[in-house]
């Protein structure tokens, strides 16, 4: 009876002096506040008496402090004058509470939309320099910060990458941080520098920044590793060879995303890369294939798939997803993390995929297959070849099924609760097709 009433709320102060024994255990008293009013009224103040007491932020984002911030000055409604002392003051105030209890940050993104903002987070520098001394990734989306700023980060020791959008840099600052980049109105880009302690250079580079920026890279004399080359297009081929044959044998990430449209000097790099990196082990293909390189890329898996874990190829051509099916199973090394599909698939191409690759095991298996007719059923060949012989433990499969120009009806396994339910009987896991896409950029970092 005593136990009733305590529960049903009708002993408070009992209650009370109960909660305060779960003073430090934080899962117990988030749960408190779902049970009634009373345990929620009580166990808050426990939770809010040091909110930074568990030290769980790794990830700050300046445009999201700034954000809030600003809509509750808003709700104010003061002067303008009023606002901006105020943001100042409450942005300086979380960081200094940040400080204070020594958060260990692993990641910081700094994005401003004003040199006001770019102000704010210098005043933050200045507080306390080590307060970034362990992050791991700093990503700068910045246009106002300063060379001066940057340079204040060249004592993080962890830091692996970083990552640049729209920056103007002085060259000045070569030897410190970074290298010079450039601005352009018309394009976004970005980088990941590597350099010194850093271990991955992200390369996502158009228009004038071939004859501006490789030629930096290539005569650097310091030690110097690329380890991450995406390309958005091809402008200068000769450049792009360069920098494959001196940093070839240390490029582990290799791709280019959609926009390649030079089919001859694509064919020129693919042959470059088959000779100077064979230690590839994620390759990112969601574009530009073709009769004339399809055979070089098929050349280039089997010649680094001792390294490969990663693959993802996309295209909506018939005739190489053909080529793609019919020769990839047997190339694939014996243990894949990672595969993503994206193919015009009939079902003996994807059967003989599935024959040919009986021998590799796939962690995660990612089809996209789109087919003309809903009678191309993928799903038995799936299980005779790869479920029935537990090959994988992740799956997602999403069918399009191209009846015209106006609907494609879509299946996606995710929402085939029968499957999903006969799938964990040989202990494989579906997943969602949507939310299983790889973001290579951030994927790499």
């Amino acid at each position: 009876m005593a136990c009733l009433k305590i529960f049903s709320g009708d002993l408070p102060e009992l209650t009370n002096e109960i909660i305060k024994y779960f003073h430090d255990d934080y899962i117990t008293l988030h749960s408190c506040i779902l049970i009634n009013r009373l345990w929620c009224r009580l166990a808050i103040p426990l939770l809010w008496e040091n909110p930074f007491s568990i030290h769980f932020i790794q990830h700050l984002d300046t445009s999201n402090i700034i954000s809030s911030i600003e809509s509750w000055g808003a709700a104010v409604r003061t002067s303008t004058t009023q606002i901006s002392n105020l943001i100042k003051f409450i942005y300086r105030s979380l960081f200094q509470i940040f400080i204070e209890n020594e958060v260990n940050l692993h990641s910081l993104e700094v994005v401003s939309s004003s040199s006001q903002e770019s102000k704010y987070f210098d005043d933050i520098l200045k507080l306390n320099p080590n307060f970034f001394r362990n992050i791991k990734i700093l990503n700068l989306e910045d246009s106002f910060i300063t060379a001066e700023t940057l340079t204040k980060f060249q004592h993080c020791s962890t830091l692996i990458a970083i990552q640049f959008h729209h920056f103007i840099l002085n060259s000045h600052y070569v030897t410190t941080i970074t290298m010079t980049i450039q601005r352009s109105k018309k394009v976004y880009h970005k980088l990941l520098i590597l350099k010194k302690i850093l271990e991955r250079f992200y390369l996502a580079l158009v228009d004038f920044l071939y004859t501006k920026f490789i030629p930096q890279i290539i005569n650097i004399t310091k030690p110097f590793k690329l380890k991450s080359l995406i390309l958005n297009e091809i402008l200068q081929i000769e450049s792009l060879l360069l920098l494959i044959q001196k940093f070839g044998n240390n490029i582990e990430d290799f791709g280019f995303k959609i926009g390649i449209n030079v089919s001859q000097q694509l064919l020129q790099l693919l042959e470059s890369v088959i000779i100077y990196c064979s230690k590839i082990k994620i390759l990112y293909l969601p574009s530009g294939l073709n009769s004339q390189n399809i055979n070089s890329l098929i050349n280039l898996i089997e010649n680094i798939k001792q390294n490969l874990n990663y693959l993802l190829i996309d295209t909506n051509d018939n005739h190489l997803s053909s080529i793609i099916l019919q020769n990839l199973g047997q190339i694939l090394p014996f243990k894949l993390e990672y595969l993503y599909l994206s193919l015009i698939t009939n079902r003996s191409d994807l059967e003989a995929f599935l024959k040919n690759s009986q021998n590799t095991f796939i962690k995660i298996l990612v089809i996209k297959n789109t087919t003309k007719y809903e009678s191309e059923d993928i799903f038995p060949y799936i299980e005779e070849y790869i479920i029935k012989k537990k090959r994988i433990k992740y799956l997602a499969i999403l069918q399009t099924f191209l009846t015209s120009f106006l609907t494609a009806p879509r299946k996606n396994l995710f929402d085939l609760k029968d499957k999903v339910d006969y799938y964990k009987l040989y202990d494989i896991q579906v997943l969602d097709c949507y939310s299983s896409s790889i973001n290579i950029e951030k994927f790499i970092l």
